[in-house]
């Protein structure tokens, strides 16, 4: 596991980011900001992580329904949560002794804008 600190991503730091990257390419500064969130997801627990927050009713879950999920110690979890946070894919909000966790919808956005691949106008047109 790399040792180098995670930056939190600001909501306006990745406003000039949205765009795929098949149509332009990103320049050296929009690769540094977009890297620590695709780094968070290249680690299957975090993925896993995300999609199970992602996908829970209600669009959050506590921590304690995550954790009995992996074959994992609650620390570790803890850990992988953090760095979820820290790159702004979620949130997490303490409700008395729990934390509970959302997937922000404008990083997972943000993400699927930049590796969307624009379908053709015919293709387009067939699916109307």
């Amino acid at each position: 596991m790399s040792k180098q600190p995670v930056h939190l991503v600001v909501r306006g730091d990745l406003d000039d980011c949205r765009v795929p990257l098949v149509s332009e390419p990103l320049n050296a500064d929009q690769a540094e900001r977009l890297a620590p969130s695709f780094k968070a997801l290249g680690d299957p627990v975090r993925l896993r992580l995300l999609s199970l927050i992602a996908s829970h009713a209600g669009g959050e879950v506590c921590v304690c329904d995550l954790t009995d999920a992996f074959d994992l110690t609650a620390p570790t979890i803890s850990h992988h949560l953090k760095v979820l946070k820290e790159t702004g894919l979620v949130t997490a909000e303490r409700r008395g002794t729990w934390v509970y966790y959302r997937a922000r919808a404008e990083a997972l956005g943000l993400l699927s804008t930049v590796l969307a691949v624009p379908q053709p106008a015919a293709a387009q047109e067939g699916h109307a």
